[in-house]
């Protein structure tokens, strides 16, 4: 427990209070914890209440499988017996294996607008993962590279969307005011469907002509060897992405299990070239748009709602939040429109369903390549989060 005395601003009125930084061990009852956003962001335009029960999950060792292969502590900040802010700091050992820059990981980054009570969090978070011998503090990432990360810096007003973090605007000025710096960029793009491209439909048709070629909807009664192809070829198209780290296999049959419900065959893709798995395209509807009414509470009541409106209405909106090719392939001129037409694909099958419209990525602003085969099918910047770091001193 660390006590700092500062003088800060709670609903635009300064006093001087006692700032209190608590300790939570992975596993104990967190409820503060866990309901601080939702009393934080409450409102907000571009705010939905995550499911009570699928945070409480993403935050529990018992559940979770990053912490299988992470330390993960979580802090909060108090003034008085009023919680005003929150964060985690995870040192990710896969990360450490791949990269081995002695870099530590902070998220669950959210606090009332107050310079003292973020720094205070941060620099316990900086403590915390370098007694874990770490030089660098990179985030936020809630809790690893692929789950939630970034900070908001656009698109504070847009449609909440599932897998895709929300702040308020005045959270990453918190964290440059800390000493945090600019590392990278994410980009969130916006397509609406029944817009496509002649051009993009002109890949797809030349691609699928090509006789060695075949894009294919993914087999739902044998998920588990369908999401098996799914991995290989994202390990492969992903290797080389900054920050990336390969699912473990106990990350892999716990993403297998949530596709399970919500996955639709119209929406998940697999190219392939003689037969041969070389690229993959999965979108999902937007589970935030279906829970937006329920206050993160998921009773029987809602849960028939939530069957129904999946099932039967189906949502207006959808997250594209996987989409690769294999190296070998990304190389062949004769393929160059390969991605492309998966996306087409994609397309085809949003139309099917009626959804109005999808957001794809995240992808990072200086990866050129796969934005340019975005903005080919006329999407466009519709979100972006950054990515900071500072070095720990001291």
């Amino acid at each position: 427990m660390t006590l700092l005395t500062q003088c800060f601003c709670l609903t635009g009125v300064f006093s001087f209070v006692t700032i209190e930084i608590r300790k939570h061990l992975p596993g104990e009852a967190m409820e503060p914890f866990l309901s601080f956003p939702n009393q934080l962001y409450r409102g907000d335009a571009g705010w939905t209440p995550p499911l009570k029960t699928e945070i409480r999950k993403s935050l529990s060792p018992k559940h979770n499988p990053f912490f299988k292969h992470a330390d993960v502590m979580f802090f909060t900040a108090w003034s008085g017996d009023r919680m005003v802010g929150r964060c985690s700091a995870q040192v990710c050992h896969e990360h450490l294996k791949k990269h081995d820059d002695r870099t530590g990981f902070f998220g669950c980054f959210d606090v009332v607008d107050s310079k003292e009570v973020a720094t205070a969090l941060l620099d316990a978070a900086k403590e915390w993962v370098a007694s874990k011998g770490m030089t660098r503090l990179r985030g936020p990432f809630s809790l690893g590279v692929n789950e939630e990360i970034g900070v908001m810096i656009e698109g504070f007003d847009a449609p909440s969307m599932m897998l895709t973090p929300y702040h308020r605007p005045y959270l990453s000025g918190l964290l440059h005011s800390a000493g945090f710096e600019k590392v990278k960029e994410i980009i969130s793009w916006r397509y609406q469907c029944g817009n496509l491209p002649a051009r993009a439909q002109k890949a797809y048709d030349l691609t699928v002509k090509l006789p060695e070629v075949r894009i294919r909807r993914i087999n739902k009664s044998r998920l588990d060897e369908e999401m098996a192809v799914v991995r290989s070829v994202f390990n492969d198209a992903w290797r080389d992405n900054w920050g990336y780290v390969p699912w473990t296999d106990a990350e892999f049959a716990k993403a297998v299990e949530e596709f399970r419900f919500i996955l639709d065959p119209r929406l998940a893709l697999i190219a392939e070239i003689d037969g041969e798995p070389v690229g993959i395209a999965i979108c999902i509807p937007n589970l935030n748009e279906v829970i937006r009414d329920f206050d993160g509470r998921l009773g029987p009541v809602n849960l028939l709602k939530l069957l129904w409106r999946i099932k039967v209405r189906s949502p207006n909106s959808a997250k594209l939040p996987l989409m690769g090719m294999r190296k070998a392939v990304q190389k062949k001129r004769r393929y160059a429109g390969l991605a492309t037409a998966m996306c087409v694909g994609i397309s085809h099958g949003l139309d099917e369903m009626g959804i109005d419209w999808v957001e794809l990525g995240w992808t990072l602003e200086d990866n050129h390549p796969v934005n340019a085969v975005i903005t080919r099918m006329g999407a466009i910047p519709f979100k972006r989060h950054r990515i900071v770091e500072a070095a720990i001193t001291g």
